[in-house]
């Protein structure tokens, strides 16, 4: 097995030379999932076979684990770990599946603790603000306000949205069918700003992007696609001109934003999961938790009896028991409601 470098910072290894089982399980992999996918699971593999210097496809059990262990030696995180058991888990199915093994060794890995992150999200005055941000009557202007509207109004994946051809939008019935992850269509609305939004690049922006006569909807200034580092560059463009921190806006930030903002506006679950394409229901619900972080917070701002007391603010007179402690005076609301530390802000 090899070893990390001496300082001990090194996350990745040098790999032996490609297997041919790891090849046609990733040739497989690639008809079915996107190529940024397809290259972490050669990156997760490549780390495995270079631990183990040799081919991974006959890996035990307690080979697995040892790599497991490695990684945590090296200052992997849990969700990192958690990401290349899954890789090892799916090859190994792949083996079982062609009869090249009987066992999948990674199916009772002893895998670390993920904690739920809840997705960050913009309110809808930012949200306003970073579409104003893009006003304007350019042809890169049209196209970067099509762009957000179309990220924020339909919730696509950036991929989603890089990978559109102008037919995949009906804009008389005001949908979008977008290609998602395994290449599985869906039929998202689209309202009606976005749709004039998209109407105007159409008409007004992209004829004069449009050089090289590309099917792609959003074009660069050269008249080639836009590619998804384009778009972060946009986003974070229009982010420093609306007053935002260009670090926290990214395309998939909108998506977030969309699904919650659904949420909060009374959409049902069930209908959020079908419009942003996911097959399973318990990572849309994952939006719930956001709404119901931003109803406490509403909360605690907003309800005389919860607002966190200012320092400068005097202590209100109030008569309690001797000996207790009076909740609301230090802003804590009760029945449960107490925001515990580890919640985002």
């Amino acid at each position: 097995m090899s070893t990390p470098s001496d300082s001990g910072a090194s996350t990745t290894r040098l790999t032996p030379a490609p297997d041919p089982e790891v090849k046609g399980f990733l040739a497989l992999l690639a008809a079915r999932r996107a190529p940024r996918t397809v290259d972490a699971y050669r990156r997760d593999l490549g780390d495995l076979a270079g631990f183990l210097d040799r081919s991974p496809a006959d890996a035990s059990t307690d080979d697995l684990q040892a790599w497991l262990a490695d990684l945590r030696g090296r200052g992997q995180a849990s969700s990192s770990i958690a990401r290349r058991a899954s890789a090892a888990r799916s090859f190994y199915n792949h083996l079982v599946l062609l009869g090249r093994r009987e066992d999948n060794p990674a199916a009772d890995l002893d895998l670390p603790r993920r904690r739920t992150r809840l997705p960050r999200t913009l309110s809808p005055g930012e949200v306003e603000r970073l579409i104003q941000a893009a006003n304007g009557t350019t042809p890169r202007a049209l196209r970067d306000r099509a762009l957000v509207e179309l990220l924020y109004g339909a919730g696509l994946r950036v991929s989603e949205a890089m990978g559109l051809d102008r037919g995949r939008i009906d804009l008389d019935n005001r949908v979008v069918r977008c290609l998602g992850k395994g290449d599985k269509e869906r039929i998202v609305p689209l309202g009606r700003e976005g749709v004039e939004a998209v109407r105007r690049y159409l008409a007004r922006g992209r004829p004069f992007l449009d050089r090289r006569h590309r099917p792609e909807l959003f074009l660069n200034a050269q008249g080639g696609a836009l590619t998804r580092a384009g778009a972060f560059l946009i986003l974070r463009r229009l982010a420093a001109k609306a007053g935002l921190d260009p670090a926290r806006v990214h395309p998939h930030l909108l998506r977030h934003s969309f699904a919650t903002h659904l949420l909060e506006g009374g959409a049902d679950l069930r209908s959020v999961q079908e419009m942003l394409g996911h097959a399973d229901l318990g990572t849309t619900e994952l939006y719930t938790h956001v709404s119901d972080a931003r109803r406490r917070d509403t909360f605690f701002s907003a309800h005389p009896h919860a607002r966190r007391r200012q320092r400068n603010e005097p202590h209100a007179q109030r008569s309690t028991p001797a000996g207790s402690t009076d909740h609301h005076d230090r802003g804590r609301p009760v029945n449960g409601l107490a925001r515990r530390p580890d919640e985002p802000d």
